[in-house]
């Protein structure tokens, strides 16, 4: 399981460190793809190939689901670690969630989610001071 947010640097080379906790987990091989709110999804490979399971039996004749697969599917790249445990972020997945140089890495039970450092905190202010009207709609839902 993935939890916890971490602070790193993109270096000049485009190269991300996960932290150690989370490799173990991640195993050899992971996908990174765009990701929702403006941030990129890191995926274990079993967990993606159960995603992109569920995303291809989706009804093709509706544009949403289309729409929803291809953000998902074609912006796919299998990337692997290097020796200090970094990964290669691809110049569309970089601009697609405006990575500068400092971003968050945030654990997220069953994937990682990465975001420009910025743009995290100004996501995690909004929901924080919105917790208590959220938490108020997971109860209606029998969730909390």
């Amino acid at each position: 399981m993935f939890i916890g947010e971490y602070k790193h640097i993109i270096d000049a080379k485009k190269r991300l460190a996960i932290p150690v906790k989370f490799r173990k987990e991640l195993g050899d091989r992971i996908v990174l793809t765009r990701g929702l709110d403006g941030c990129l999804f890191i995926f274990p490979m079993k967990e993606w190939e159960q995603l992109a399971e569920k995303l291809g039996k989706l009804p093709f004749g509706q544009q949403d689901s289309r729409g929803f697969a291809r953000l998902l599917l074609a912006g796919a790249s299998e990337v692997e670690f290097d020796q200090l445990g970094r990964i290669l972020v691809p110049d569309f997945l970089k601009g697609y969630a405006v990575l500068k140089k400092e971003v968050v890495i945030a654990g997220l039970f069953n994937k990682l989610e990465i975001w420009d450092e910025t743009r995290w905190s100004n996501y995690k202010a909004n929901l924080e001071k919105n917790s208590d009207r959220i938490a108020e709609k997971l109860g209606e839902l029998g969730i909390i």
